[in-house]
């Protein structure tokens, strides 16, 4: 896994989510200022920010600390037949690139 730090795996999810720093700030009940000082590194999130970022995002907190590359998807209001299907897309794939490599 490459290594990165809180601050970029913050700023590309909070891009990817389409949200801009006062948006996020709003999510989290924060100023703007301090997201920015998040993606700037010149402030550390609290266990229960992080928490809640994992919650926002849908990764762990040990993704958003750069400890963990996996993802999550979530499967919440989807029926028990279309997580199977979701399972087994994923098994597919991950055999398709396991073939590859």
């Amino acid at each position: 896994m490459e290594e990165k730090s809180f601050s970029s795996i913050l700023k590309e999810l909070r891009t990817s989510a389409g949200y801009t720093q006062r948006q996020l700030a709003n999510k989290l009940g924060v100023s703007k200022s301090v997201v920015s000082y998040y993606e700037l590194l010149e402030r550390t999130p609290s266990p229960d920010t992080l928490i809640r970022l994992s919650g926002i995002f849908q990764v762990s907190t040990d993704y958003l600390l750069g400890l963990d590359d996996s993802h999550r998807v979530d499967t919440s209001g989807l029926t028990d037949d279309d997580v199977a299907l979701v399972k087994e897309l994923v098994r597919t794939l991950r055999a398709k690139n396991l073939a590859r490599g």
